[in-house]
């Protein structure tokens, strides 16, 4: 790994952290491309490349979410039965998903990944408009229900499920967007969880991995982007409640598609480096 990648790396970490909790997200909307651009540089195949990344990005949001939940816990924002319920059911269809995600082509799985991002973002921008803040009641059942899709998502793609998880809490489950981004965090720490066993188990044996690496888990890269991530997770989740609910809706909107249109590879095939 040359010093370029760990400068990336380490700044990737700090963005990520930051954005992460400010917005409800693991941070693995950015971790994922940017480490999927270092891993192919240094040789990788796709296939490697992009669950490699998505393995250590989960890695990296376990201790982000950890992190950024925690400043919200403070804050008195996490409703921790709504959490827990939801987070043991992510937890066990994210092993589902890093399952199945193995199996599936690198390609694939990228193009996924940047479809999803484009589909939130524009079905939150759209919520921003038409929904009026209502309290979310007690809906243990339909929580449960809706923590499947976040679990397979989150295994699937490699990321905390923030990219779904907002928006269902915001959208179908009725929490206001400062409560939805502390909650989002202390339910991807259970869902990370489950997506790091399966794409521990599945990785083992894999040829071509890189050094240092468990699984589809490199450690090397999990510890450049979790330190900085970890701290700024913090001033992320304290920036949050100095903001009012539609910037910080329209911000989260405006990452989702930029990622998902790099994730598709539209800039590639317009020849754009950004």
């Amino acid at each position: 790994m040359s010093a370029a990648d760990i400068f990336i790396l380490l700044g990737t970490g700090a963005v990520a952290g930051f954005a992460g909790g400010m917005l409800g997200l693991g941070g693995a909307f950015l971790m994922t491309p940017l480490q999927y651009l270092v891993y192919t540089n240094m040789g990788l195949s796709t296939d490697v490349a992009i669950k490699t990344a998505f393995g250590t990005s989960l890695l990296v949001v376990l201790s982000t979410a950890i992190s950024a939940a925690w400043r919200h816990h403070r804050e008195q924002a996490v409703e921790w039965r709504v959490a827990v319920i939801m987070g043991v059911c992510s937890l066990v269809f994210a092993l589902v998903g890093a399952t199945l995600a193995t199996h599936i082509s690198g390609t694939a799985l990228k193009i996924t990944f940047g479809v999803i991002a484009l589909v939130s973002g524009v079905r939150i921008f759209f919520a921003t408009r038409e929904r009026v803040e209502t309290e979310p009641g007690n809906r243990p059942l339909l929580w449960a229900i809706w923590a499947i899709p976040v679990g397979l998502f989150s295994g699937l793609l490699g990321v905390g499920g923030g990219t779904i998880l907002v928006p269902i809490l915001v959208v179908i489950l009725k929490f206001k967007m400062h409560h939805a981004v502390a909650n989002s965090l202390a339910i991807m720490i259970f869902a990370s969880i489950g997506g790091i066993i399966g794409y521990i188990i599945n990785g083992i044996g894999v040829v071509d991995r890189l050094s240092y690496s468990i699984g589809y888990i490199n450690l090397t890269s999990w510890v450049l982007l979790a330190v900085p991530a970890a701290v700024m997770a913090q001033v992320g989740a304290a920036v949050t409640y100095k903001m009012p609910r539609k910037l910080l809706m329209y911000i989260f909107v405006v990452v989702l598609l930029y990622v998902g249109v790099r994730m598709i590879g539209v800039f590639e095939w317009l020849g754009w480096p950004l």
